[in-house]
């Protein structure tokens, strides 16, 4: 498995982690700007960008991905996990299984699982009857409620941001803001679900902001 990484910047360790069917260059707007303050670490999931695309559908899983996740992050000890819905995602479940090496989260457009078995099947038949047959697209599938079952438990700076216009994942937002014990939350107006992309200055700036008054 050849994993694509790209590292910016000095200081402060922040991993950036793209959305489902993005890559790296989502982040084109962001880099420059955070990296004048942090040592930004970029890279592709598995089947995205120039990380190799198995055609294995067994290559595809949230326990796979987060192995990549430690091996993109093999020469640093601790941190800030950034991550766009998937990322997001897999930023939420390192934490969980890594708790001890991540010093605050940023959640752009997340969404933290399901609870309920009802609305995690209603999901992976919505995945199913659009993924089609790509493999990749195992990497959406839900399994179970740990994730969204250990927020209350997050204890590092947490900061959700969402777009105003991304009306799935509203609700989202405000269930992660409630559950994470002293989360802030950020809405972007006229962003919609990639809003680090729709309003990079506004974007850049609150997670510059977040990081300079968190650590």
């Amino acid at each position: 498995m050849r994993l694509h990484r790209e590292t910016h910047g000095s200081g402060t360790a922040l991993l950036l982690t793209h959305g489902f069917c993005e890559s790296t260059r989502m982040l084109d707007a962001n880099v420059p700007a955070l990296a004048a303050r942090h040592r930004v670490i970029a890279w592709d999931i598995r089947g995205h960008g120039e990380t190799t695309a198995p055609e294995d559908p067994g290559e595809y899983s949230h326990d796979l991905a987060l192995e990549d996740m430690e091996r993109v992050l093999s020469d640093t000890e601790t941190a800030v996990l950034c991550g766009m819905s998937l990322g997001g995602y897999l930023s939420l479940a390192f934490r969980l299984r890594h708790p001890e090496r991540v010093r605050a989260l940023i959640l752009v457009d997340t969404g933290p699982g399901y609870r309920s078995d009802d609305e995690r099947d209603a999901w992976n038949a919505y995945v199913e009857r659009t993924a089609g047959d790509r493999p990749v697209g195992r990497l959406l599938r839900q399994h179970d409620a740990s994730v969204i079952e250990s927020l209350p438990e997050i204890d590092v700076p947490t900061l959700v941001v969402v777009g105003s216009e991304d009306a799935p994942f509203l609700r989202a937002a405000d269930y992660m803001a409630a559950k994470i014990p002293n989360a802030r939350k950020l809405v972007i107006e006229g962003a919609g679900h990639e809003a680090n992309m729709h309003a990079p200055d506004v974007f850049n700036r609150a997670v510059l902001e977040f990081l300079e008054e968190s650590l």
